[in-house]
């Protein structure tokens, strides 16, 4: 890859001249150099053998002067060779064979290096020696006439008679030979320059016949590149450029032709784009027009549902109200029956108004789910028991039996829960004529925090096809319309339930087959309390102690039966009426308790006898009311019973009569139908009732005289402000919609200037959607009491209000009681309960916070408030709650300590007053509640 990229820096001229020139240089040197070392070494051959030829004549002739010691011939003779080679031969000397000068040429003034530094035996031919610039060869002088003189190339092998008498040496000049090997070198250089030259004469006719239309290509296609499809390419080129500028104008036209068929397709398709987006303009403006025609009809809708609610609620208030009033004077039987009926019709058209208004607030996406903590046995079991009568009235056999694995304390809106199950129960207790109706509550997991639940309503009604279910949970439909005829319904039960199960993040379905009964299931994630919301019960005391259980039906036995075992009791099952006969007569073992139905012991022709048989052997006896109501049956059992269990059978029911078998009974369902009778003793109080309607105000007036002592009623909002600024009450009950001045202003102008500034006003109204309860709320309006008027509900507001803790030493948004107790389902000792835990808990999560600030430890500081910010939403303390949330988010959303310090500070600002408003409230209530 690194080759290639370099590859890429060079120009095609580079490549071209370096890929000519390199491989001519390199043969032209290579050459150059072989023949001028060759032409070296045929120089100095020829100049040792001229040297050669020149020393081994002059030994041969200089034997006989040096033998016959005539040195001045010997003298004659070397200086005429030396003089006839003067230009090479530079000094001839001789030496006998003591390796002394006996003979020169001429005066050398450095003729020692002439000498044989050798011993002489060791020259048996001539011999070369190189000095700097010159050569000295050196040939022996043998005494015989026959000796051989070798050259370098013979044989060194002398006779046996040949004496050596000396050697001959020659100084050799080498300036000649040198010059003449200089001129061969430059010869060569001056060759291989020649060429390299003509290479480049012929490589530079190439790049400019191959590289310049190349690079005019290049320059070509970077123009057509840019855009500029007209550009071509021109002239006549050789070979395949020819072709290849071809190819690029033939590329060229068709991108030319491309572009413009594109630039066509691009106009025609902005013009479609701009034709569109006209009539997405045109169809904004007409969705926006529909949008602002659909809020509009929302809102008349809204109004027309808080008209209609009013104006159908104000009537159905004076007759549910004065039916109940009717029921406490003297009356025959008939006219009890009529009234009862009247009082019922009421509540039926009450509860179909209810229904109405609650489908159109899922509709409309306007129902606000509470997130409040409750008990979830406990909520199960009022609600079933307010359905038992209808199941008593049926002689169904109505169970409750859920898992003990389910944790009692959750949180979640308790009111629309009961709803659901009031809608699925109510609907199985209506399609079953005979048989039973079971409440199934099973656990799944518990997964982060929350426990996922499902429900099962199982009876053995009349069934459901599978073609019919389709239509079950669709508004204003049943399963068939002869069903609506029979049993009546608007149809809105299961769709309301349906929405609701979904809002609340669970599913819903059914399965049934006609005649066989119907099953319908839904699923809920509810999550875990962290307060227990009652305090635990002592079922471990319950644990050993024996029970004889007899019941009449067989899901309601073993339900029981399976609670009994699952606390420790030892159970003793009661099939019939002679084995309990058997066991009073025969055993003589004493039980602690006994749990019978009335309905298994009313089969016998002598109820009471057989209670009055098993009383002695029992330590309690405890009854199931699951018979119909009988006066004459009650007075016959009444002696024998220490206590009376309404159906159905819960575990907080059964285990709360099981602890305390001595209380009162706690639901008297064999008592005959008393009439109400007003209340001993009367609330000191001062009330003061407006409402404009004349018949809601004699009932709400009624209703009042039975409750204080002293009540004044004004019939519109004018004459209770001037009420108001005459004189103080303790308590003022406000109609809402009243003709001039209406509730929300008679009570802005109470608090602005009047007698009673403080005195806590409930609106009285018959508006029930949510946005007229916060508009009430905001107004400065203290409680909320919801026509039709309940007695019970008119003397728990008188109740909650005549003791209302005056606060006065702390701002209401640090801790505000009243939201305490709306997020403790209006529990009082729920509420002091989670206000006290708070309180106690406060110096350890202040000591956490400061430890984190101080630590920038992220992590622990958004543990700490993480964990406050859940108790902040059960004890009513508005400001801690939003400060933990503000922090909270920054945290998580990747904030520092340092980043959320200012909230920090102000939060244990607010602690600091929490606790001291907590105290004052603790103290304040503590007696009280």
């Amino acid at each position: 890859m690194n080759d290639a990229n370099n590859m890429t820096k060079y120009s095609l001229r580079s490549w071209v001249l370096v890929l000519a020139l390199a491989p001519t240089i390199l043969v032209g040197i290579l050459l150059g150099g072989y023949f001028t070392i060759n032409r070296f070494y045929e120089l100095e051959d020829t100049l040792i053998e001229q040297a050669s030829n020149i020393i081994e004549p002059l030994a041969i002739a200089a034997e006989v002067g040096l033998e016959s010691k005539d040195f001045e011939t010997t003298k004659r003779l070397i200086t005429s060779a030396q003089l006839n080679k003067a230009s090479l031969v530079q000094f001839i000397a001789i030496f006998d064979e003591d390796n002394r000068v006996v003979v020169t040429s001429h005066h050398y003034k450095n003729h020692e290096v002439m000498r044989f530094d050798k011993p002489l035996d060791s020259m048996l031919r001539t011999q070369l020696e190189q000095v700097g610039d010159s050569m000295i060869l050196r040939s022996p002088i043998f005494k015989s006439s026959n000796a051989p003189v070798q050259g370098f190339g013979g044989s060194q092998q002398a006779g046996t008679d040949v004496i050596k008498i000396g050697y001959i040496a020659i100084l050799i000049n080498k300036e000649n030979a040198l010059l003449q090997q200089h001129r061969a070198a430059v010869a060569a250089f001056i060759i291989v320059l020649i060429g390299v030259q003509l290479n480049l004469f012929f490589t530079f006719r190439l790049v400019k016949n191959v590289t310049q239309p190349i690079t005019e290509m290049v320059r070509v296609v970077a123009k057509i590149r840019e855009g500029k499809l007209d550009t071509r390419l021109t002239g006549n080129l050789i070979g395949e450029l020819d072709l290849l500028k071809r190819g690029i104008n033939a590329m060229a036209g068709s991108l030319s032709e491309y572009h413009d068929e594109m630039q066509q397709n691009i106009d025609q398709a902005t013009s479609d784009l701009r034709e569109t987006l006209e009539q997405i303009e045109i169809q904004n403006v007409e969705l926006d027009m529909a949008k602002k025609r659909a809020q509009e009809a929302s809102r008349i809708k809204s109004e027309f549902l808080a008209n209609m609610s009013h104006e159908l609620r104000t009537p159905l208030n004076g007759v549910i109200g004065f039916a109940k009033q009717l029921l406490k004077t003297p009356l025959h039987s008939s006219q009890q029956d009529y009234i009862r009926t009247i009082e019922r019709s009421a509540t039926n058209l009450l509860s179909i108004i209810n229904d109405i208004l609650d489908f159109s607030k899922l509709e409309a996406g306007k129902m606000v789910l509470e997130n409040i903590p409750f008990s979830l046995r406990e909520t199960i079991e009022e609600t079933v028991t307010l359905l038992s009568s209808s199941a008593r009235e049926k002689e169904l056999e109505l169970v409750i039996d859920v898992d003990s694995r389910i944790p009692e304390d959750v949180t979640g809106d308790a009111m629309r829960f009961s709803q659901i199950i009031t809608n699925l129960v109510g609907n199985a207790i209506k399609f079953t004529d005979k048989g039973s109706v079971q409440l199934k509550l099973q656990f799944e997991e518990i997964k982060e925090g929350k426990v996922h639940l499902r429900f099962e309503v199982i009876d053995s009604g009349i069934g459901i096809d599978e073609q019919q279910q389709s239509s079950l949970f669709q508004a204003f439909g049943q399963a068939d319309s002869s069903i609506s005829r029979r049993f009546g319904g608007t149809g809105l039960g299961l769709v309301i339930t349906k929405r609701l199960v979904n809002r609340m993040s669970g599913q819903i379905g059914c399965y049934s087959e006609p005649n066989q009964g119907s099953t319908f299931w839904f699923t809920l994630p509810l999550n875990i309390s962290q307060y227990p919301i009652n305090d635990a019960l002592p079922l471990a005391t319950l644990e050993g102690k024996s029970i004889i259980l007899m019941g009449a039906n067989n899901l309601t036995q073993n339900a029981i039966e399976r609670m009994l075992q699952r606390w420790g009791l030892k159970v003793t099952l009661i099939q019939n009426t002679k084995q309990l006969e058997f066991i009073s007569t025969q055993s003589n073992f004493i039980f602690d308790f006994a749990l019978m139905s009335c309905q298994a012991i009313t089969k016998t022709d002598e109820p009471a006898r057989l209670l009055k048989l098993v009383k002695p052997k029992v330590n309690y006896l405890l009854l199931i009311s699951d018979c119909i109501e009988h006066e004459e049956v009650f007075s016959q059992l009444r002696p024998h019973v220490d206590k009376q269990i309404s159906m159905p059978v819960g575990e907080k029911l059964l285990s709360s009569s099981l602890l305390d078998p001595h209380s009162a009974s706690m639901h008297d369902n064999l008592m005959p139908l008393a009439p109400i009778t007003a209340p001993a003793t009367l609330e000191n109080l001062s009330v003061l009732a407006v409402d404009d309607n004349p018949a809601n105000l004699k009932l709400i007036d009624t209703l009042l005289k039975e409750l204080v002592t002293q009540v004044q009623v004004a019939n519109n909002g004018d004459l209770a402000v001037k009420l108001a600024k005459e004189r103080s009450y303790d308590l003022i009950f406000m109609d809402i919609q009243m003709p001039g001045t209406d509730g929300i202003n008679a009570t802005k102008q109470i608090r602005s200037n009047s007698a009673n500034r403080n005195t806590p006003i409930i609106a009285v109204t018959a508006h029930a959607i949510a946005e007229e309860r916060e508009r009430i709320s905001s107004s400065g309006m203290d409680g909320y009491l919801p026509k039709p008027i309940d007695e019970a509900a008119l003397k728990g507001v008188i109740t909650r209000w005549k003791t209302r803790p005056k606060f006065t030493h702390f701002d209401q948004r640090t801790l505000n009681w009243d939201l305490c107790l709306t997020q403790a389902n209006n529990k009082p000792d729920l509420a002091l309960d989670m206000l006290k835990m708070l309180l106690k808990s406060l110096p350890e999560t202040v000591e956490h916070i400061e430890h984190a600030l101080n630590t920038t430890d992220n992590d622990k500081m958004l543990a700490c408030i993480h964990k406050l910010h859940g108790a902040c939403c059960y004890c009513g303390v508005p400001t801690t709650q939003m400060l933990c949330q503000q922090i909270e988010s920054g945290l998580k959303r990747g904030d520092t300590v340092e980043d959320v310090e200012p909230e920090i500070l102000e939060l244990l600002d607010e602690l600091t007053k929490v606790e001291s408003a907590a105290n004052q409230v603790i103290s304040q209530l503590s007696v009280d509640i």
